[in-house]
């Protein structure tokens, strides 16, 4: 929920940093028991208030060229009589600050009147009342530069539908996609500088009192969108469109002159500013997939909708003399979400499961007035809490 990467600063909720005057970065010391520990504040919405929270396992002395030092040692702090919780801690300032590493820099949904909604949500009252509220600002699909082209003749044409409701934002689909797809660790310096290569996040939304606030999440993978802004701008053809619906990028023409992540409404293409990557290490070998590209310095990536789980079942499937047929074939993030809030298949088949999700009025597109028209679409959230606890 913090997005933060690399460290494990001390949480504590936004009433108790603003009656001691913390900020965000700002170092204290933590006694008990007589142990006393230095390390960085980080102020969490919807933290309880008159508690922290500390994390365990930082602060290694020896654990190799990446895990030492990483963080702060918190265990002097933990007993064996209370190894979890504890009362009576003291909390003064230390003075300095210490920079936090986070893929997420903007996490308020309290947007101006009239301005752009991040996340689509309702109450079960107002989606009774208006069931299309998601679409208010969708184009029709007439409205348009560009020639159409008949995916509906294709065999298959992918499609994903991420079901907001479901979505627990436990960030799972991060860590699968990076297994599958041989997405480099960046380390520290370059999450701060906004060089981070996931592709795909989970943005997190606050919305009202800070300290007992609404939490929203949003999985943004690549949209592949049918209109898609990243294509036209880019000089040597290295992003391009499938005639499934995919698009797809052709590593070895990537000059990497970024006009394509410039162009993107939705900024989730990942340049490689760096050789991320260890090419001379045999037993790296053995870690990565061997069905996906290593990508090397100067070339931009991006989500694929796992292309490579498409062409194996696409092979498999031609062998049976058969169809792909509905659910036999997940994306590494659908695979690993335990919510089951991402839904992947073929849109052209009015009978699979993300064509239906398609057909409710919550769906809708992220930023679908910019008439990108995107593959990959929300259900809206809908809200009905229970009104004793609203109050």
């Amino acid at each position: 929920m913090t997005k933060l990467t690399w460290d494990n600063p001390v949480q504590i909720g936004p009433s108790m940093a603003e009656r001691m005057g913390l900020k965000t970065e700002n170092m204290i010391e933590l006694e008990l028991n007589g142990k006393k520990v230095t390390a960085p504040v980080w102020i969490q919405a919807g933290h309880a208030d008159n508690s922290i929270t500390a994390f365990l396992g930082y602060g290694r002395k020896r654990a190799g060229r990446v895990g030492t030092g990483a963080g702060f040692d918190m265990y002097p702090l933990r007993s064996s009589a209370t190894p979890w919780f504890s009362t009576g801690v003291k909390i003064a300032k230390a003075g300095g600050t210490y920079k936090l590493a986070s893929t997420q820099g903007y996490q308020t949904m309290d947007t101006p009147v009239g301005a752009r909604p991040l996340v689509r949500t309702a109450s079960l009252e107002e989606y009774h009342e208006e069931p299309n509220f998601a679409r208010e600002e969708e184009p029709p699909p007439e409205l348009t530069l560009y020639k159409p082209y008949p995916y509906q003749s294709e065999a298959y044409a992918w499609g994903m539908a991420i079901d907001l409701n479901a979505c627990v934002g436990c960030n799972n689909c991060i860590v699968a996609c990076q297994a599958e797809n041989n997405i480099p660790v960046v380390g520290k310096e370059q999450c701060v500088i906004g060089r981070h290569m996931h592709w795909i996040r989970v943005d997190a939304y606050y919305q009202g009192d800070r300290d007992n606030p609404k939490a929203y999440f949003q999985p943004v993978p690549c949209m592949h969108c049918e209109n898609a802004p990243c294509e036209v701008v880019c000089p040597v053809g290295a992003t391009v469109h499938s005639t499934e619906g995919l698009n797809e990028m052709v590593y070895n023409r990537c000059v990497g002159t970024r006009y394509c992540s410039n162009n993107c409404p939705y900024k989730v293409r990942r340049f490689n500013f760096l050789l991320f990557q260890d090419w001379d290490t045999p037993q790296y070998k053995m870690m990565r997939n061997p069905d996906v590209s290593v990508r090397s310095r100067g070339v931009m990536e991006k989500c694929t909708y796992c292309v490579q789980r498409i062409n194996q079942h696409r092979i498999d499937a031609e062998r049976e003399d058969r169809k792909i047929q509905d659910g036999e074939l997940q994306t590494a993030c659908q695979q690993s979400c335990p919510a089951n809030a991402i839904i992947f298949g073929n849109i052209n088949d009015p009978n699979s499961r993300v064509s239906k999700l398609k057909a409710q009025a919550r769906n809708y597109s992220l930023l679908a007035d910019l008439n990108t028209r995107p593959r990959t679409t929300y259900l809206a959230e809908i809200r009905n809490p229970n009104p004793e606890l609203e109050g």
